[in-house]
């Protein structure tokens, strides 16, 4: 097996020594392995420490516990064969080398014990499939038998056996592999990329709940597009969001085109990339044209239209994030509630910007009004200069007016200043329809400015717009 004794100063620090010694005592190898060192390598921050020994792997884990002292905390996982050993804040993962084998059915292997070779083997990239010695007279021995250090310095993802079999035996291994090229900015090698596409309908094995971690990854790397191009080049996009592949493709008729709104997703979710870490920000980047394909009309008097595309994306939000397992809780709201709301900032840029219409908006978006504002900037993608110029100059006057009206009208999140409770009580209506029309009245009013957001003015509206229903106070 190929090894490097050159990088005993990655891990010469005590708690590495004191595994060695610990390791040596008992008569085992161990090694510190996986992602791990390579994130060493690429001198990257890390929290996840892998070791693994040839032969007894929870013996080593409870004799390092004992031996790291007061306030270890060790967990034993019999069934796995593993063990984690806690301490001020440093989580260490034990485990007995091992080699696998797959059901056709099932990612889940059939474990047992074997050599260090068999672990690296079954590994799923080369970059992730070294290990470092942990043992003293061999301390710092960099074991690397399928190049990860070579691959590491040229940037590629590569699989230390045959692709094929390594995608078909754990198909979340491609989605990793996807992953690593987003977050790293690796490149898969051809023959990895071609596996991935040979072997993307086996990813209907995989239970959602795996592959949504490995898409959110892909969401909150540096430039999300990296990922998200790969998953749709592979085929893995058509099986898992296919909503989001419809809208590929520019299509032209009489002479008159429209862009491919695939491309332009892209280049959305990567500008608030540059701006947020909000992953549900990111995901309404992602999801904020996924309406087009459904509303896409052709008119010979205006050209390519998308009517309505906001609202009709907006309702399928929430069967995309019960489909893909992700929540369904205020963040599938947040996500759709910006879906929706998207067109509304582009529409008060391309006319005045009214005092009525910024009060409406404030009060729709709420507290989410300054995400809003980064989507519909994220938004703009035009290549004409002139365009791009004049939608951020008036987005500018949108955000002013904003501030100004949220200054003088208190408008996001408002509470009209007269509950319905108060309005029955006023007339003594029991709940009902014209409730209801009174209620939303004095709403309207205050968000087309009629009135002030005071509860005094509200009270007077109230009066005198009962009087059109045939109501008098009755108190």
């Amino acid at each position: 097996m190929r090894s490097i004794n050159e990088l005993t100063h990655l891990i010469d620090k005590p708690i590495f020594r004191l595994i060695g010694e610990v390791a040596d005592n008992i008569g085992v190898e161990a090694y510190v392995v996986g992602g791990y060192v390579r994130d060493l390598l690429l001198n990257r921050p890390s929290t996840d420490i892998d070791v693994v020994s040839v032969g007894r792997g929870i013996d080593l884990a409870r004799a390092f516990s004992k031996a790291w002292g007061r306030g270890a905390k060790l967990s034993v996982f019999q069934n796995f064969g593993t063990a984690q050993v806690k301490k001020n804040g440093i989580e260490i993962e034990f485990v007995g080398a091992r080699r696998e084998s797959y059901r056709k059915d099932s990612r889940k292997p059939i474990v047992e014990d074997g050599s260090l070779q068999e672990d690296m083997e079954r590994r799923d990239f080369t970059i992730n499939a070294m290990a470092l010695c942990l043992n003293k007279n061999r301390f710092g021995e960099l074991i690397d038998p399928f190049y990860g250090l070579e691959d590491l310095q040229d940037y590629i993802l590569r699989t230390p056996l045959d692709p094929d079999v390594t995608f078909s035996d754990d198909p979340l291994r491609m989605m990793r592999g996807i992953r690593f090229a987003s977050q790293l900015g690796f490149f898969l090698d051809e023959e990895t990329f071609d596996a991935i596409e040979r072997n993307a309908h086996r990813i209907s094995i995989v239970s959602a709940e795996r592959i949504i971690v490995e898409l959110n990854k892909i969401m909150l790397s540096p430039r999300p597009s990296v990922g998200l191009e790969l998953f749709e080049k592979t085929g893995l996009m058509a099986l898992v969001l296919p909503e989001l592949l419809q809208l590929k493709g520019a299509e032209t008729q009489e002479g008159i085109g429209h862009k491919d709104n695939l491309a332009h997703t892209y280049v959305v979710v990567d500008n608030v990339a540059k701006k947020s870490d909000n992953l549900y920000l990111r995901w309404a980047a992602l999801m904020h044209d996924i309406g087009k394909p459904k509303t896409k009309r052709f008119e010979p008097k205006d050209g390519w239209t998308f009517h309505n595309h906001d609202f009709v994306g907006g309702k399928m939000v929430p069967s995309i994030f019960k489909r893909l397992k992700l929540p369904l809780d205020a963040n599938m709201k947040y996500v759709r509630k910006l879906v929706e709301l998207h067109m509304r900032p582009a529409v008060l840029a391309k006319d005045e910007v009214t005092d009525s219409a910024v009060r409406r908006l404030l009060f729709e978006a709420g507290d989410d009004i300054d995400d809003l504002m980064t989507l519909v900037e994220a938004d703009i993608t035009s290549k004409n200069p002139i365009k791009v110029k004049r939608y951020k100059e008036n987005y500018r006057l949108v955000k002013r007016k904003l501030v100004e009206i949220e200054e003088k009208d208190r408008i996001r999140n408002f509470q009209p200043p007269i509950s319905g409770e108060e309005i029955m009580k006023t007339f003594c209506l029991k709940p009902s329809r014209q409730v209801g029309i009174l209620k939303e009245a004095i709403k309207t009013a205050i968000l087309d400015g009629v009135i002030p957001n005071e509860y005094e003015a509200a009270r007077c509206f109230l009066i005198d717009k009962a009087k059109e229903l045939n109501l008098t106070p009755k108190n």
